[in-house]
């Protein structure tokens, strides 16, 4: 009998992919190859690629030439490359010395036959082009790369709008949600393997079941999210504004399990800004509906993202949006330099700004968001909060989160002592650091 394959799997990109990259490890290792390998003594590299932006393709590219060094001085006997990246550059990816398959986003379920080698060198392994027509595939069964108490439930896959910046669609297809029962039977999964935490993620979470034969929205899911047991944070991550409406707000007052945390990606808040963007929203209904979270919900955490230099981006419209975050404060903010890809309608517009404009805005921005958090975390010395220990960090120190900060992506709070990973803690703001903040068990 011959060994059987060790692999290991590189994730790159958004939480969406890391989803992905759990299941294929589950479909590895019911297979029979051992998974969870180190690179350097693994038999197959997968590399689960991000192809979203430039910086996000010039990372994967990166990795694989870490990988093919590891396959000239190792025991790697293929690399396989999987995820968004060969959706857009396949048959570019297919030239690369050391690549030897790739597998597209929609394709995961080829990854077993791609890394037993049972289709050869130079392969392409696609799915059927009914893929998008058949909905968004099932998640259950993950081999999970996050932490035991926290975990990512994704509800639908692909986007339907045509913002002008932007390749999911051409990537990941139309829209598509999951039916209402699958999510629940996920979610029900992922709170028995040890989850106290569930972070919603899809594309647009806010489109969720409008499309579906019985429609339905996410106000509705969220409810039945809420009434499982075993759950103790539920986090909505990426809704956009324009279908974020009443009834959703009251979805935060009405569960008890829902965090009043919700990450909506704005990308800018000059209407003509918007309008080239193709965001079908305004800056008056943007106002409108952060003013109606923050008055009607309490403690309402607010993160969002932002977008410099998009083409004919003037002076003014970007003093408009700096002037903005400071008029209204978010709790949480990342900016993007925009970068003109390639089969977008942003790519080809006039105007084009310099990207040393778009990074000096982007770093405008981003200075003035430090000092707005740094007020902020100023004002919570002495504020209690329930924090859910992660760990320790690679610098030794114990870790956890407050309702309103998000894995891997907003700050942290730090213990002095080490406390149980997944433990809820009672505790008081004693000090901060920057973005992060210092707790004492109380």
């Amino acid at each position: 009998m011959t060994e059987p394959l060790s692999v290991c799997l590189i994730p790159l990109g958004c939480p969406k992919n890391l989803v992905d990259s759990e299941k294929m490890l589950a479909d590895l290792a019911e297979a029979g190859c051992i998974v969870g390998a180190p690179a350097d003594d693994a038999d197959v590299i997968v590399i689960n690629s991000c192809g979203f932006l430039a910086a996000s393709r010039a990372e994967t590219l990166e990795v694989i030439e870490e990988a093919n060094a590891m396959r000239d001085h190792g025991k790697c006997r293929h690399i396989v490359v999987a995820g968004c990246l060969p959706n857009r550059d396949g048959e570019e990816l297919l030239k690369l010395d050391g690549v030897d398959i790739i597998v597209g986003a929609s394709d995961r379920t080829n990854i077993v036959e791609a890394v037993l080698g049972s289709v050869g060198r130079k392969s392409y392994l696609t799915a059927s082009p009914q893929t998008f027509l058949d909905g968004a595939p099932g998640d259950a069964g993950r081999f999970r790369l996050t932490l035991p108490h926290t975990a990512y439930l994704r509800i639908a896959e692909g986007c339907s709008r045509t913002c002008a910046f932007c390749t999911i669609p051409q990537i990941r297809g139309p829209f598509r949600s999951k039916p209402m029962e699958m999510i629940l039977d996920e979610a029900r999964e992922l709170i028995e393997s040890g989850a106290k935490e569930l972070s919603i993620i899809a594309q647009d979470t806010a489109c969720w079941g409008r499309e579906l034969p019985e429609p339905s929205n996410l106000a509705t899911l969220l409810r039945e999210l809420n009434a499982l047991d075993g759950a103790v944070w539920i986090r909505v991550l990426y809704a956009y504004p324009n279908l974020f409406d009443r009834e959703l707000r009251e979805v935060f007052n009405e569960c008890s399990k829902v965090v009043p945390y919700v990450d909506m990606p704005l990308q800018h808040i000059s209407t003509s800004v918007l309008s080239r963007m193709r965001r079908n929203i305004t800056r008056d209904e943007i106002v409108d509906t952060l003013n109606d979270l923050r008055e009607h919900v309490n403690t309402m955490v607010i993160r969002t993202t932002f977008i410099t230099g998009f083409p004919g981006e003037t002076q003014a419209e970007f003093d408009e949006l700096h002037q903005f975050i400071q008029e209204f404060p978010f709790d949480a903010l990342g900016v993007f330099e925009f970068s003109p890809e390639e089969g977008t309608l942003a790519a080809t517009m006039p105007d084009q700004v310099p990207l040393e404009i778009a990074r000096e805005r982007a770093e405008r921005l981003m200075a003035t968001q430090r000092e707005i958090v740094e007020r902020t975390n100023a004002n919570s010395i002495g504020r209690r909060l329930t924090v859910l220990v992660d760990g320790i960090d690679e610098e030794g120190y114990c870790v956890g989160r407050h309702y309103g900060q998000a894995p891997e992506i907003d700050g942290v709070c730090y213990f002095a002592e080490p406390r149980e990973p997944g433990e809820m803690v009672a505790c008081e703001v004693t000090d901060f650091d920057g973005y992060d903040l210092i707790v004492t068990p109380k």
